[in-house]
């Protein structure tokens, strides 16, 4: 049977159907806005999988080129991997379903969102969030949604949901917000530096309207009235646990105390052999209990610490921005070149400046064709001291990538104003907490220093939170330049990238069950403090783009013939 649902989101109609295709999956609709449509579809295993200890969630977008009406380019006439577009995608809709999943859960679960059709003014994006939220709410499988998603524009100096793709140039902002019927489960936004108020004005409203996509998902799904399969979280050994905090507790202070990534691993390493040795000898066959209750008191001890006494576990208070050092002009032979250092954080962007012919040009089912500022972000294994096999970019690479990229376009000149493709790489030397944002830092540094016009410096900052369980119910802290340890053990990764004047990209993941605007104020506003400091000492370094293009940057000269058309490109010494 079908059952359809719809609302007016934005001034348009949106309907979800369900019970026409896809009756062998778990939970399977047909979400409609405008002439975009998607197939949204979810499957878990029967069985949870043995041996592991994550949640096994894969979210798949697959874009059917027939959806705008195209025939795949190239020589194969047939989707293949997906591609950036798709995969941002993916991550879009997996961040804020993830943590409404039950704790210890483990069977597999697929969701895969099939874009059917594009009209190419209702983005599909927003839309798969929806139609995977609403395809689990409907299905069996333990979730606690529904999970609705706007887009946000400002235009006009008017915030409006879910504007038109035609409506987007125009646009200082591109929000969108993912929430339950209580709180925001996930935020990601580019803006033309729009002041912080304007943006978590921009976070409520849209809030406020994915409340009626919620009312429909709900609606469907006491309609539909399918039964979640039971699961409960797997019992736990209190005894157990008991001798665990006994045995590490006293040593974790001295342990997790350092300063130095390396020695507070090195030392926690020590902990864990210790541990083994001990509890492990009288328990062989129940080791991994063992090492998940101390990695739980593990994070026991840093959120107390840090709720407690405001202590985190480098030293630092909730503010302190760890010494940063910036420096321009490493590489000899490339166009633009920094090396940003926050911490034991490090990396090296890369700017090289091409003709108009090199920019990039875009396969897919959205509106642009091209695009002539590319950002890339790479994650070599050296930069945490591991070893494994280097491969193409996955979905993290791909996705801090595009962060940097957006937190920079915003002012990257136009091609009225600078008529170069503009190519920027940034290498992770070092990793501790904040990659991304250190790649707009660096990216920024090597922008000026090839002598790119940016009309503004940019700077990033990553926030997290931690909040109390328990007896420290009610209490949180917004902690200011997070290092590994806290993104690993916290609630919460909030990306805060802009220039003096404003905001130009920002991203929050959560890992719990949403957070109040309070904490986002707070955020925002302690994320402010942290880039303008960060600011001041990458200019301190480099104060404005350098006046002339480096010596092996390509010359481009405008034609006066026809000032429409690019003239060709002299390399260096002249040569054309």
């Amino acid at each position: 049977m079908i059952h359809r649902q719809e609302a007016v989101i934005g001034g348009r109609v949106m309907s979800i159907e369900t019970g026409r295709v896809a009756e062998q999956a778990n939970g399977a609709v047909l979400l409609r806005y405008g002439d975009t449509v998607i197939l949204a579809t979810a499957v878990a295993s029967e069985e949870p999988r043995e041996g592991i200890d994550f949640f096994p969630l894969t979210v798949d977008v697959e874009e059917r080129m027939y959806a705008a009406g195209k025939i795949p380019g190239g020589f194969i006439k047939r989707e293949g991997r997906a591609s950036e577009h798709a995969i941002l995608a993916c991550r879009l809709a997996d961040r804020p379903l993830r943590p409404l999943f039950p704790k210890g859960y483990r069977n597999d679960v697929q969701i895969i969102i099939t874009v059917l059709s594009v009209d190419q003014e209702n983005d599909p994006d927003v839309l798969g969030i929806v139609g995977a939220s609403a395809a689990l709410c409907i299905s069996d499988i333990p979730f606690a949604g529904p999970v609705g998603a706007v887009r946000v524009g400002y235009i006009d100096n008017e915030l409006v949901i879910n504007p038109l793709e035609s409506q987007m140039d125009r646009s200082r902002l591109d929000l969108v917000v993912a929430g339950t019927a209580d709180a925001v489960m996930m935020v990601e936004a580019g803006a033309k530096e729009l002041p912080e108020d304007i943006m978590l004005e921009a976070v409520i409203r849209g809030q406020e309207a994915l409340q009626d996509i919620i009312k429909m998902q709900e609606k469907l799904m006491q309609v539909v009235n399918v039964a979640k399969r039971p699961f409960e979280t797997p019992p736990v050994d209190e005894e157990l646990q008991r001798q665990v905090a006994e045995f590490i507790l006293p040593r974790l202070e001295q342990a997790v105390n350092h300063p130095d990534k390396t020695a507070r691993a090195a030392a926690l390493t020590l902990v864990q052999n210790e541990l083994v040795q001990t509890l492990g000898a009288q328990y062989p066959d129940r080791l991994k209990e063992i090492m998940a209750f101390y990695e739980k008191e593990l994070k026991t001890y840093v959120r107390n610490q840090i709720l407690d006494h405001g202590i985190r576990p480098d030293g630092r208070d909730l503010k302190t921005i760890r010494p940063i050092t910036c420096e321009v002009g490493l590489l000899p032979r490339t166009h633009g070149s920094a090396l940003f250092t926050r911490g034991q954080t490090q990396v090296l962007s890369v700017v090289t400046l091409g003709s108009p012919g090199e920019e990039q040009i875009l396969d897919g089912l959205t509106p642009s064709e091209s695009k002539r500022f590319m950002h890339h972000y790479n994650f070599p294994p050296f930069s945490t001291g591991e070893t494994r096999p280097l491969r193409g970019p996955g979905r993290r690479e791909i996705g801090h990538g595009a962060l940097a990229e957006r937190a920079l376009l915003a002012v990257i000149p136009s091609q009225e104003e600078f008529p170069y493709t503009i190519r920027a790489v940034s290498d992770v030397l070092s990793s501790n907490g904040s990659t991304s944002m250190g790649s707009v830092c660096g990216t920024t540094l090597a922008l000026m220093d090839a002598g790119v016009p940016i009309h503004a410096p940019v700077a990033g900052v990553a926030m997290g939170l931690v909040t109390g369980e328990g007896e420290r119910a009610g209490k949180w802290a917004v902690l200011s330049d997070i290092q590994g340890i806290e993104d690993a053990l916290g609630d919460m990764d909030f990306k805060v990238a802009g220039t003096a004047d404003g905001v130009t990209a920002l991203q929050m993941d959560i890992k719990v069950k949403g957070i109040s605007y309070d904490i986002m104020a707070k955020a925002l506003e302690q994320a402010r403090e942290g880039r303008m400091y960060i600011m001041e000492k990458m200019l301190d370094a480099l104060d404005a783009p350098r006046p002339e293009l480096s010596v092996f940057a390509p010359r481009i000269q405008t034609m006066k013939i026809n000032p429409d058309k690019i003239g060709a490109v002299i390399g260096p010494g002249g040569k054309t």
